[in-house]
């Protein structure tokens, strides 16, 4: 039979050790992002169209004494230096109108990480995402932002921005098939890695409680390099105008 003594001052030590661990925090905070966005219906189109947008935003995790990012609360752009999360949705293309003939391009789904410093004024950033639906590319942006707060939750960005991806994304949305080139008339044409577009962006969020927020955003993109030589750019246009606009709900869960 157990010495009951011994038992018992077992118990006590487990208690004693698990105790500051039960104590401390962790904390997961993020914010999600949905509306809509008016963009070129196509990388190098010349004609828009509207299109459902979503944005994740990872602000902070703690657990005991590890910590990444602030946890405090949805602050917007709120200083410091960490991780940050990176998605994008981008639209399916057809091959129809001026693309009839190339082949479908389904919708892809980019996830990431990325790193940002962000202090009162201004905020340097660099993201990288996969497509873990449709392209299965990498591609990234790096960008700056000038930062403006004002009263009452109101904050406004404004910067540079520059868009990346490898030779499968470029192939993916700027490249032509030899066959594609055969059924849609348009040269031949293989895209390498690189920078594919520079472009800025100018940006604002209204704050409407203390866990939702509407956010907009203006941004001008130039193709640039195989992206800007590409058959399927060239008939369509170099300059990229888009638009977004959505509601934004703050989650800081402690657990």
């Amino acid at each position: 039979m157990r010495n009951p003594f011994r038992v018992a001052m077992l118990t006590a030590c487990l208690g004693a050790v698990g105790l500051p661990v039960l104590a401390q925090e962790r904390a997961l905070s993020f914010s999600l992002t949905g509306g809509a966005a008016f963009a070129p219906a196509y990388f190098g189109a010349s004609h828009y169209r509207v299109s459902p947008m979503g944005r994740f935003s990872f602000s902070g995790l703690s657990f005991g004494p590890a910590q990444f990012g602030s946890t405090d609360g949805p602050v917007q752009f709120a200083p410091g230096a960490g991780l940050r999360g990176a998605f994008r949705y981008i639209p399916e293309r057809r091959g129809r109108n001026e693309l009839a003939g190339m082949d479908r391009v389904g919708a892809a789904v980019e996830l990431g990480l990325g790193l940002h410093y962000t202090a009162e004024s201004w905020q340097v950033f660099a993201d990288l995402r996969y497509g873990a639906l449709g392209h299965r590319a990498l591609a990234g942006e790096i960008g700056a932002n000038a930062i403006y707060r004002g009263p009452d939750g109101l904050v406004l960005h404004a910067g540079p921005r520059a868009e990346f991806g490898d030779r499968r994304f470029a192939q993916t949305y700027f490249g032509v098939t030899a066959a594609e080139s055969t059924a849609s008339g348009l040269a031949p044409f293989s895209a390498g890695a690189g920078v594919h577009s520079l472009g800025f962006e100018v940006g604002a969020y209204q704050a409407l409680s203390a866990d939702w927020g509407v956010t907009g955003s203006l941004r001008l993109d130039r193709l640039r390099g195989d992206a800007a030589a590409s058959p399927i750019v060239q008939q369509g246009r170099r300059d990229q105008f888009s638009a977004e606009i959505g509601l934004t709900r703050h989650f800081n869960l402690r657990f």
